[in-house]
């Protein structure tokens, strides 16, 4: 009798972009209950960091301008460039400014998505609504629903596969069992309990994420190099 490939058939692993599919769509709930932690300041913090993103833009271009008239060669502009105590002093008002933007949406949407994720990973669906959607399920190692305690280390493992950039999440493309970092700490597992093959509204979502991204690239590239262009102007005339 011919043996069941492991990613056949119901509670199979569940593959990396099912998964993130999964884990985006649960990402929309938890930004809007978040969002509150960070509303209040929000508008001054964008301001904040405008203004450092149009102080270092000027301070660039007022150094290429002056590499520009000095003829000094790259290698030499770009040592005067690292030492320069002004470029350095915007660019850490920058980080600031970018870290007071985004740490308290960020600890808002952990808060939120501990609890949300815990509730309902241990609760009978065995799911977050996301991952309920594209026909997922945790589960631990021997196939049974996971406890509150078992759910609340499989999300404090979470940041393990965050603080590798990433590559910890990454693990879960690897057949045959699909686990990413988090799983393997906290023994458990992803399953898929519906068909094989992913919805097509799960791919258009996708789709829609990758072409977000590609626009947000583009404005933020075009609105860089319009300062940049603005500020190199200003230092030559």
């Amino acid at each position: 009798m011919p043996r069941t490939p492991a990613n056949a058939g119901p509670d199979a692993p569940a593959g990396f972009w099912r998964r993130y599919a999964a884990w985006s769509l649960d990402a929309v709930p938890i930004a809007i209950v978040a969002l509150p932690f960070a509303w209040p300041r929000l508008g001054r913090d964008i301001a904040t960091l405008a203004a450092a993103c149009e102080r270092l833009s000027v301070t660039m271009a007022s150094l290429l301008a002056d590499g520009l008239m000095s003829m000094r060669p790259p290698r030499l502009l770009a040592e005067q460039w690292l030492r320069d105590p002004s470029l350095r002093a915007d660019v850490a008002v920058l980080q600031s400014a970018l870290g007071a933007l985004l740490l308290p949406p960020l600890i808002g949407f952990v808060v939120v998505a501990l609890v949300y994720g815990v509730a309902f990973e241990r609760s009978a669906w065995r799911a977050t609504p996301g991952k309920r959607a594209l026909g997922l399920a945790v589960v631990d190692d021997a196939g049974r629903r996971i406890k509150a305690g078992h759910a609340l280390l499989r999300f404090c493992a979470g940041s393990l596969s965050w603080l590798t950039l990433n590559l910890g999440h990454a693990l879960a493309a690897l057949p045959p069992r699909h686990l990413a970092l988090h799983d393997r700490v906290s023994g458990t597992r992803v399953v898929r309990t519906a068909p094989a093959g992913m919805p097509a509204w799960a791919k258009a979502w996708l789709w829609l994420q990758l072409c977000a991204v590609l626009a947000a690239n583009a404005w933020a590239f075009a609105a860089l190099s319009h300062a940049m262009q603005s500020a190199l102007e200003r230092a030559l005339s």
